[in-house]
């Protein structure tokens, strides 16, 4: 038996033919931009079905930003960050992605139960985003290199750019 006989013969395959069948389109929309904590901040919604950003969500995950952005510059922040606000299935997340020195970037995640964003903390440690987010952080990562760092003019113009450029619709 081969190494991949074994992995597919393994109780992982059942959970990936699982994930797959479950696997759906999720709608993603820009709630515009927002000077917060001394940062540019783009922010989205991304929706499971049935669910929806209010909002009053919007505005919460604004504060959780405003409050994770405060001390960001003791983590190389270079002033821009994306907050995405997800209306999740099996909870609400809050993740504030924030560019920083070296090409690196920051991440926080927050995650609560549905319907109660007062409740989200913190993610465990080693959390990453999951399908969906990071559909619309790699947007994100792309609009970063092509409008800031290989963008042409001045500051001013590639932040304007990169501002302007947001992605809408479904991320699958």
């Amino acid at each position: 038996m081969t190494d991949i006989d074994e992995v597919q013969s393994s109780s992982g395959a059942a959970e990936l033919l699982a994930l797959s069948d479950g696997h759906h389109a999720r709608a993603v929309r820009s709630l515009g931009g927002h000077e917060i904590a001394g940062h540019s901040v783009k922010v989205y919604a991304i929706e499971a079905p049935g669910r929806s950003v209010s909002e009053r969500d919007a505005r919460d995950a604004l504060r959780i930003a405003a409050d994770h952005l405060a001390s960001a510059h003791l983590r190389g922040s270079l002033g821009l960050s994306v907050l995405l606000v997800h209306a999740g299935g099996d909870g609400d997340y809050v993740l504030v992605h924030t560019w920083i020195e070296g090409y690196m970037s920051d991440l926080a995640v927050f995650t609560g139960p549905v319907g109660n964003i007062d409740a989200l903390r913190p993610g465990r440690t080693g959390l990453a985003p999951c399908v969906w987010e990071a559909a619309v952080l790699a947007h994100e990562r792309d609009a970063f290199s092509r409008h800031v760092l290989d963008g042409a003019g001045a500051v001013e113009a590639r932040l304007a750019a990169w501002r302007a450029d947001v992605l809408e619709g479904e991320v699958r």
